[in-house]
């Protein structure tokens, strides 16, 4: 009795230091597994708060605040003597923030904002174009210039439009219409391929165009372009969570784009245009004295006001589609004979190649056989014509008789160097040689 006593006494002792050996690993496991994880986390700490402390702080400045865009007044463009051609008049939009709006979509808010005031489907198919591309916060445009009644309606029912808001805007205007409508160009809404070639520019002149509808696509509003935008300021707004703004943070201003004077004198512009009439044809006039041009004429033209919104199908089918090619730039893009304003280099090229002399004297009999082809000039012919009376009265007979002799390599080699087949480097895009 008294040793099985003993060896149940022994074997308790053995299974309780047995327990206590288990039970001192399993802490130190659960130790060694809470330092571990204690140190994961203390390693996530520092790499949250220290290594990439700089870039989640700006992310989280980026979820608190928004950068609201604010677009500059466009430059003018005036003629010479200061008459303006292109400018910018105000005029109220209707104006919808998304993040404010408090009807259950924004389809149900815009049928009720249309017993208000007038909205067309290409309205809202630009609203919708415009809402894809912008975020919940920025203002989009619904309805651009609203009349006084419009205004005065929706302003007696605004406290049922959360979100809606009219905004006076500034708007292109070319007041002269169609005159020297090829020089000064238009304004549109920036297509999609604009939108990829800005994405290719330098992220400072991209984040100029953020906010921004319309670029230059003619003339001077599209060679300057750069000049006459300005550049964007902003408003800094700090957000709720979902989107909604709360306050400005700060801003800065933006810098309007510069006024550009052209060398065209506009009442001679009209002048010559009325001249044409409707023929077809294009007139440079420039000042030889110092090579400003004065006149830049393409014949017919058009209104440049019916693009600066979008034209409607009606008015471009018309511009399009019509004989006469109103948008084609005679005057930039055109290819013509020179005429007789080609005879003085004709000259000058036969006094240098010694070819001719300035008393040699031709009979002018009002034609030029070239084997058996008759080339017209004058109807009866102008007599005994020299290199002086050849210029004067404009003989046909006396370079046609010229040129035989040059040759066509002679008259391209002494003509080149003066200009004849290259650009001029005109500040217009789109000019042909």
């Amino acid at each position: 009795m008294g040793h099985a006593h003993v060896r149940r006494a022994m074997t308790e002792i053995r299974n309780l230091q047995l327990e206590l050996y288990q039970f001192r690993r399993r802490c130190l496991v659960a130790a060694v597994l809470m330092l571990l994880g204690f140190s994961v986390l203390l390693g996530r700490l520092l790499v949250l708060q220290v290594v990439r402390h700089d870039a989640l702080f700006k992310q989280a400045e980026s979820n608190r605040t928004a950068v609201v865009p604010i677009v500059p007044h466009r430059g003018w463009i005036l003629d010479r003597n200061g008459v303006v051609l292109a400018n910018n008049y105000s005029a109220y939009t209707l104006e919808v923030t998304p993040a404010e709006v408090e009807f259950e979509s924004l389809d149900d808010l815009i049928a009720a904002l249309a017993t208000v005031v007038r909205i067309e489907p290409r309205d809202i198919k630009r609203f919708k174009k415009l809402q894809a591309e912008s975020k919940s916060f920025e203002p989009i445009t619904l309805r651009a210039r609203l009349s006084e009644e419009e205004v005065a309606r929706f302003t007696a029912q605004r406290y049922r439009f959360a979100g809606v808001d009219v905004q006076a805007r500034l708007f292109r205007s070319y007041p002269l219409d169609e005159t020297a409508a090829h020089v000064v160009g238009y304004i549109g809404r920036i297509n999609q391929k604009e939108k990829e070639a800005i994405a290719d520019w330098a992220p400072q002149a991209q984040a100029n165009y953020k906010g921004t509808d319309y670029i230059g696509k003619l003339g001077i509003e599209q060679s300057y372009e750069a000049l006459l935008h300005g550049t964007t300021g902003v408003e800094q707004m700090e957000t709720s969570a979902g989107g909604r703004a709360l306050r400005l943070l700060g801003s800065i201003p933006p810098k309007p784009g510069g006024n550009i004077v052209l060398t065209i004198d506009i009442k001679l512009q009209k002048l010559v245009e009325d001249m044409f009439g409707d023929r077809r044809g294009a007139l440079v006039a420039i000042d030889p004295s110092n090579g400003e041009i004065l006149a830049f004429v393409s014949k017919p033209t058009f209104d440049p006001n019916l693009f600066v919104d979008g034209i409607d199908v009606e008015n471009w089918r018309a511009l399009n589609e019509s004989m006469n090619r109103p948008l084609l730039n005679r005057a930039l893009k055109g290819v013509y004979p020179p005429g007789s304003t080609y005879k003085p280099f004709m000259a000058l090229a036969a006094l240098e190649l010694g070819l001719r002399k300035p008393q040699t004297v031709i009979q002018d009999p009002g034609f030029w056989m070239f084997g058996k082809h008759r080339f017209r000039s004058h109807g009866g012919g102008l007599g005994a014509v020299d290199m002086r009376r050849s210029i004067v009265v404009s003989s046909n007979t006396y370079y046609y008789a010229l040129a035989n002799d040059m040759g066509v390599e002679r008259i391209h080699d002494f003509m080149s160097p003066l200009g004849f087949g290259r650009k001029t480097g005109i500040d217009l895009e789109g000019e042909a040689t």
